[in-house]
């Protein structure tokens, strides 16, 4: 599981990860964080070395997308604070993806392609001008990162199975995570713990359910004995 801290400030990310772990027992411990817009652009890098000192693993969620030179760039930026996985948007093209994971070569971050938006339906996607399947360009996106060099993918619980037929050995994370009976907020394509496992994730996402239950470590205990269950 990963966290979502989706914060406006550190405080409240730290208050919060606080409230965690001293109701949480020590073998059930949060061990992966990530980090969005919101929160990194009122931290900045500073916030990643705190996390990491406190011993979390970083999912740094930025979303890049921008041309080749600047994308790369932006990368190594980053790297110093030894973020465990970094998203790029994977419609920002090949030589973008190619140009993002030369730039990693050689350091223990892995880069994921965001594919299609869990926010995004098939009304959304036709808006923009793509196909309005979502799962259609979920596989365009999913097949051009494995050519690219990236390490894996991030796409919804629903397309979660073909990108595994697709990439066999790509790391799959997938957000959008709702428990059974949990409200799906602005998200599109969601799907429970249980079923993101069985359909071949690696690593979930999981936020509001959490963040924003009136009793957060019952809230990630219960999520925890849903994906124990999933076994």
């Amino acid at each position: 599981m990963i966290l979502a801290l989706d914060f406006p400030s550190g405080a409240a990310c730290f208050g919060f990860l606080l409230q965690l772990e001293r109701a949480v027992p020590e073998d059930a411990r949060l061990r992966w964080v990530k980090v969005g817009l919101e929160l990194f652009l009122a931290e900045g890098l500073p916030l990643l070395a705190r996390l990491r000192s406190a011993g979390y693993e970083i999912f740094l969620d930025l979303k890049l997308h921008d041309i080749p030179n600047t994308v790369a760039g932006a990368v190594r930026s980053v790297l110093p604070y030894a973020p465990r996985l970094l998203t790029l948007h994977g419609g920002g093209g090949p030589a973008m993806l190619a140009a993002a994971a030369a730039a990693t070569r050689g350091s223990s971050t892995q880069l994921l392609a965001v594919t299609v938006l869990t926010s995004m339906d098939g009304p959304q996607l036709e808006a923009v001008g793509l196909p309005p399947d979502p799962a259609t360009q979920v596989a365009r996106l999913a097949r051009l990162a494995g050519a690219s060099g990236l390490d894996g993918v991030v796409c919804s619980v629903e397309e979660a199975a073909l990108v595994r037929g697709l990439l066999p050995e790509a790391l799959l994370v997938t957000p959008g995570i709702r428990p059974q009976g949990s409200p799906g907020h602005d998200q599109q394509r969601t799907g429970t713990p249980a079923e993101a496992l069985r359909r071949g994730a690696d690593k979930m996402v999981i936020g509001r359910p959490i963040t924003g239950a009136i009793n957060p470590p019952a809230a990630y205990l219960a999520i925890l004995d849903e994906v124990a269950a999933a076994f």
